[in-house]
């Protein structure tokens, strides 16, 4: 029997169903092998899959509703198990309770013994509790607004999961107006990523990639106001989509840009703190916490971590620049590659980082981020060591394959064009 194309994805497909079906049994030992192999079969299958993607211009309508069918089924086997004792989300409960009870995240210590009876048995194994909060405020909305339905990690969870799918309707339409196959859908959809960190984990920056989709749609259907709305919510979710500006300059009018910049200032009044502008802990984020972190680590060596901070978004905002001058219109990459260029100098670069990225990946000029969201997934393996006594580190062995696998792909993709050329 022929292998064609659709029959070579439904094999994939169930290659990844049953890797990831056998990583949500492994769930609570996240980081240990027996949760990592089967995250590394998936992770080849997913690679395999973009393979085809490529090669084939288009696939049947049937074939991509089975694929979004079988990643549903993966998303919920996800979805029912309780996440981390110390994950993220813990801290998005937390943010969502004291602001309903009157109080200001940003100012709140959770560790402080005063407020031993405002925790709930899910927030007491909150992560980094002798810090306050250090969300952007729309996060810290979308955590009161969730919360206030019901106060729960798998509540937020759900949300997340919905956010994803609504991603995939306006992941479509964008195919659709940009006339690209909509089996790119299922380069988003199967992503291991989108399993063990949203509907795994559970973070919230599934919310602003959703955002950040909607104002891409926006733009390119010329509904400009929206666009610009949809764009500074995105930043208020996370900091991240900041260095995408330059796309939008002169996309939206400046009656637009300055009523995105308004609501983004609203957003921060109900947190004000004498005046000041909460930020939380996010100083002390960017100062003291590390993670995956080569080039950060390496810069930083020799300039002031503040300094470097800026050049990651420097060198984002160029990247933008560049891509804005040298690609058509409403290319992915030029969405991709400025979120990956500052994410490569960031200091920390956890996996659920690369979540952003994970619409945008439609290209071959985008293999390089493609390898980078999958060579990630051995961090994971810092997990495992943590439960051992050992430091939260990422081994060097583990950054090299990870990064040596994204420098090896782009010099091979150099090496291709200059013999082309």
């Amino acid at each position: 029997m022929r292998l064609t194309p659709p029959r070579r994805l439904y094999i994939l497909g169930v290659i990844l169903l049953v890797a990831l079906t056998i990583c949500s049994r492994q769930f609570s030992s996240r980081g240990a092998p027996s949760f990592l192999v089967p995250l590394a079969v998936a992770g080849v299958a997913y690679l395999l899959a973009i393979r085809e993607f490529l090669s084939t211009p288009s696939f049947p309508k049937r074939v991509i509703l089975i694929g979004l069918g079988l990643a549903a089924v993966w998303h919920l086997l996800f979805l029912r198990l309780p996440p981390g004792s110390d994950d993220d989300i813990h801290r998005y409960v937390w943010d969502g309770r004291v602001q309903r009870l009157g109080y200001n995240p940003y100012i709140l210590v959770p560790s402080d013994p005063a407020l031993e009876g405002v925790h709930t048995p899910e927030t007491r194994t909150l992560n980094n509790p002798y810090l306050p909060s250090p969300y952007p405020p729309g996060a810290e909305l979308f955590f009161r607004s969730v919360t206030a339905i019901h106060e729960s990690t798998f509540a937020l969870k759900a949300a997340f999961v919905l956010c994803a799918w609504v991603i995939v309707l306006v992941l479509l339409d964008v195919l659709r107006s940009s006339q690209q196959g909509k089996h790119w859908v299922l380069a988003y959809a199967w992503h291991p990523l989108l399993a063990t960190e949203v509907a795994g984990s559970g973070h919230i920056d599934i919310v602003g990639l959703l955002l950040l989709l909607v104002s891409i749609a926006a733009l390119g259907r010329r509904w400009r106001t929206v666009a610009a709305l949809a764009f500074g919510l995105a930043v208020a979710v996370k900091l991240l989509p900041i260095v995408l500006l330059p796309l939008y300059w002169k996309r939206v009018r400046a009656r637009d840009a300055v009523l995105a910049a308004l609501v983004l200032a609203t957003l921060y009044i109900p947190f004000l703190n004498h005046g000041r502008i909460p930020v939380g802990s996010l100083g002390t984020y960017l100062h003291s916490f590390r993670f995956n972190d080569p080039v950060f680590a390496t810069l930083e060596r020799v300039a002031d971590p503040k300094f470097v901070v800026g050049l990651a978004v420097l060198v984002g905002l160029l990247t933008a620049v560049w891509l804005r001058r040298n690609c058509a219109a409403w290319s992915s990459d030029a969405f991709a590659w400025p979120m990956a260029a500052s994410l490569l100098c960031a200091p920390v670069v956890y996996p659920w980082y690369l979540l952003w990225l994970l619409p945008f990946l439609r290209s071959a000029s985008a293999l390089p981020i493609v390898i980078w969201t999958v060579s990630i997934l051995p961090t994971y393996y810092v997990w495992h060591l943590r439960t051992l006594g050992r430091p939260w580190l990422v081994p060097g062995w583990i950054m090299l394959l990870e990064y040596g696998s994204v420098a090896m792909a782009g010099a091979i993709m150099w090496l291709c064009r200059s013999r082309r050329a």
